[in-house]
Parts: structure tokens; C-alpha cells; sequence
């Protein structure tokens, strides 16, 4: 993992009572960062977090109202499904969607952001979630770890992208 004064260290805070926000950098085009975060074929090799999870669903529909589900597996480890919808989407600089995982988790907002400047693109993620009880259970899951491992793998891919 980056250490905490890396140019590329991730960076989390709360904001309000209902955001969470996400920012990380990466020495990349945001066209490539977009293709990585919205063609399926990328987002299996990088959005899996922690080492032995696969992703073997994946489904995509990029468009206003378009569904999209990722379904993780692990062995040893009861399946997980995390699945939403698109609101917004500005190719290369803007996706908002809604997110859940699974009933027992309430439906957040999600909206990322890429901005570009030198062949560097920041990433900010803001997740909005219905109530301060609910994002800061989140935050307890220890779930910017797991992301942390998938950037790094996404690095990895956009690597070989470039």
C-alpha cells in the first residue's frame, strides 16, 4: 500500500453527516481510468479487493437507467452481490450510480470523478448514504482497505493498458 505522503496514497474523509469521500491518484490518462471503471473485461481484473476473490459476474449496461451487478466469489466464503443503477454519465470525467450490497446493506449514491492534469488523474468517489449510522458502519467494514488493494491492481492493469 502507498505510504500516507505517496503522491498516490489513498485518502479518505467524512463530510457532512452522509458523505464519504475517496480520493486517490494514478499515473494514467483518465480515458484509460474510464475504460478500466466501465468495460466489464477491465473491471474483473481490478475491483476484487483482497487476493483470492474472482469476480465471474459482471454484467454492464452504461446507460442512464442501465443496471449493473458484480457478483464476487471467494472460496470458502458465501457469495457476494453488489449491483446498482447509472444516473449520470459523462465519459471520461463523470459516472453516478447507486450501489448496494445486498439487503442488509441500504442503497448509497455514488459518483466519481476524474480530473487529469499532467498524465495524472485524481479519482474522487463520493458516497452518499442515508443516514451518519449507515456510512459510519461502513467505514467500521474496513472497506477502504479493500479498495486500497484493488487501486493497487488497477495500477497493475493500467500498466498494460498504456
Amino acid at each position: 500500500m502507498p505510504s500516507a505522503d505517496s503522491p498516490h496514497a489513498l485518502t479518505v474523509e467524512t463530510r457532512g453527516d452522509l458523505d464519504l469521500v475517496i480520493t486517490r491518484r494514478f499515473s494514467a490518462p483518465r480515458r484509460l481510468i474510464w475504460a478500466a471503471y466501465t468495460e466489464p473485461r477491465h473491471i474483473q481484473q481490478w475491483i476484487l479487493g483482497p487476493d483470492g476473490w474472482s469476480m465471474p459476474v459482471c454484467e454492464v449496461d452504461l446507460r442512464v437507467g442501465g443496471h449493473w451487478k458484480f457478483g464476487y466469489r471467494k472460496a470458502g466464503v458465501p457469495e457476494m452481490t453488489l449491483s446498482g443503477t447509472y444516473v449520470e454519465i459523462t465519459p471520461p470525467s463523470r459516472l453516478v450510480s447507486t450501489e448496494r450490497w445486498g439487503p442488509e446493506w441500504p442503497e448509497t449514491r455514488n459518483t466519481v470523478e476524474l480530473t487529469e492534469q499532467s498524465g495524472v488523474t485524481t479519482m474522487t468517489i463520493t458516497v452518499t448514504y442515508p443516514d451518519t449510522a449507515a456510512r459510519d458502519a461502513a467505514l467500521k467494514t474496513g472497506m477502504t482497505g479493500g479498495m486500497e488493494m484493488s487501486y493497487q491492481k488497477l495500477e497493475r492493469l493500467l500498466a498494460t493498458l498504456a
